[in-house]
């Protein structure tokens, strides 16, 4: 149902453009030689330049389309804002269970909901917009941009020269191989956000972590939605028990679930979009009104003609990098989703400010994944930080697992949020940790405790010392601690008696 709301200022869009890409832009004339040319302009570029400028180094930042990349303007900001407003209507739909019922259905603006995420977009936008680069001292090129040399890039018709560049390309959707999807005008995260109206039936292809995030917000919303997984299990990074419930709550929702299915074919009936699935043998049809494609990402190195510049490339990753970001051009670091594993914006500012370090501060830090945390923002969301069970016991390492579920941590049964748990691994025979899994409603403040405690290297033991509020969710990694603490003094007793025996 459609209701009033507040609109989005007429303003909105083009004060979004000129912070991201002003179309009355006139690109610097270029110094003789750069200390760093930084192509792209996303989460990882942007940090990168900030670091070097600050550092006193001059610096050229090359963007062929927007700044922000897609966490900006197709990526985390929209998409959370969204599963906000989404959070906000099912909520209004439970307050019964809370003591507070509303006397009449609560009413959706679509137009409103998106409106509201533009305006989120462009206030964040102000942080990092073209013009507060520049007064940094950072100079800013619009163009496509190609490498002509091993210290030589080329933007349009301009040539820029450097001592070091980095590349921050970042990565785009992955689009599966479906015969007829190109003729079913489908839509991928770049492409969801400009939708006008929201949509009867979504069908969502893929269960990774924005697959499922926008299934969950777009069903919340009113959308009937069927999400198809080809794995038997969403989220492949993370572990069955964290999945199992995330399926649990998307479930509950209302949502139609496909698992262990393939999308074999795809055509148009009538106004309909549908798509032929296999399920084993069992095949199926699914029709709907819009078609979202959450496929997975590839990097984006398409036209910089790496080979002129010596950069090799990893047909998985992208861009072949060491252990200090470095490709095989010595004077060239890659950061971010054009060359890591973890796609994700913190993971491209973290090695993007490595990268810059080791590029022009004779810096030797090691790019390490262990220390840097993830969250699937759904309802409950999932976070995780260094390893997982089957990844330790993959490299022979025993260790044990403490856990506590939600249900136990008063907080979370106060404010009726008891789905999920905090799993905290720990290396047998000693109290570091290893890794952490936390499902709950507040999983990705309660990931960043765990971050700050693997990076300092705190054990169990001063863990277990450390006073939390009272009532809070992150009691729950308190009281796995003391669980660990317990155990350890009840093998201390075990000992002792074993010794008093002998």
């Amino acid at each position: 149902m459609q209701g009033n709301a507040p609109r989005a200022k007429p303003d909105d869009d083009s004060l979004f453009l000129r912070r991201v890409r002003p179309r009355d832009w006139t690109n610097p004339e270029p110094k003789n030689v750069y200390d760093l040319v930084i192509v792209g302009a996303g989460p990882a570029g942007l940090a990168a330049a900030e670091c070097a400028t600050r550092g006193g180094f001059s610096v050229a930042l090359v963007e062929r389309d927007r700044m922000g990349g897609d966490s900006l303007n197709t990526g985390s900001v929209p998409s959370k804002a969204i599963i906000r407003s989404a959070l906000a209507y099912d909520l209004m739909r439970e307050t019964d269970g809370f003591g507070v019922p509303i006397p009449t259905e609560p009413v959706l603006d679509f137009a409103a909901v998106m409106g509201r995420m533009r305006r989120i977009r462009t206030r964040i936008a102000e942080y990092h917009s073209v013009h507060e680069l520049a007064a940094l001292g950072v100079h800013i090129f619009f163009g496509a941009a190609r490498f002509a040399g091993a210290n030589t890039l080329i933007v349009d018709d301009t040539r820029l020269t450097f001592r070091k560049a980095l590349i921050a390309t970042g990565a785009r959707p992955r689009i599966p191989d479906i015969p007829g999807l190109d003729r079913v005008d489908y839509r991928t995260s770049a492409t969801i956000f400009d939708m006008t109206a929201l949509p009867r039936r979504l069908v969502v292809i893929g269960g990774g972590p924005l697959g499922c995030e926008l299934a969950q917000a777009f069903c919340r919303l009113g959308s009937h939605v069927t999400i198809v997984q080809k794995s038997p299990k969403f989220l492949p990074r993370e572990g069955r028990d964290a999945a199992e419930i995330l399926s649990w709550s998307m479930a509950r929702d209302g949502m139609d679930i496909r698992l262990n299915t393939t999308v074999v074919g795809a055509r148009r009936e009538g106004d309909a979009k549908v798509l032929e699935t296999l399920n084993y043998d069992l095949k199926g049809e699914i029709a709907a009104d819009e078609i979202l494609v959450c496929a997975g990402r590839l990097p984006n190195v398409e036209d910089l003609d790496l080979a002129a510049a010596g950069v090799a490339l990893d047909p998985d990753c992208g861009i072949r990098v060491d252990d200090f970001l470095c490709s095989s051009n010595p004077d060239i670091y890659a950061a971010g989703d054009v060359c890591l594993p973890l796609k994700f914006a913190n993971a491209a500012q973290s090695s993007a400010r490595m990268a810059v370090q080791n590029a022009l501060m004779q810096g030797r830090q090691r790019h390490d994944n262990s220390v840097i945390p993830w969250c699937t923002f759904c309802d409950p969301e999932i976070a995780h930080i260094g390893l997982h069970v089957w990844e330790a016991r993959r490299q022979s390492i025993p260790i044990r697992s403490y856990t506590v579920m939600m249900t136990d941590v008063d907080r979370a049964v106060t404010d009726g949020q008891e789905a999920g748990f905090v799993k905290i691994h720990v290396a047998e025979g000693s109290d570091r940790i290893l890794g952490a899994t936390i499902v709950a409603s507040r999983a990705s403040e309660l990931i960043n405790e765990m971050a700050v405690i693997m990076s300092a290297s705190i054990g169990m033991k001063a863990l277990a010392e450390v006073v939390h509020t009272y009532p809070a969710q992150s009691g729950a990694i308190m009281l796995a601690a003391q669980a660990y603490r317990r155990d350890v003094d009840r093998m201390a007793r075990q000992a002792q008696v074993g010794e008093a025996s002998a």
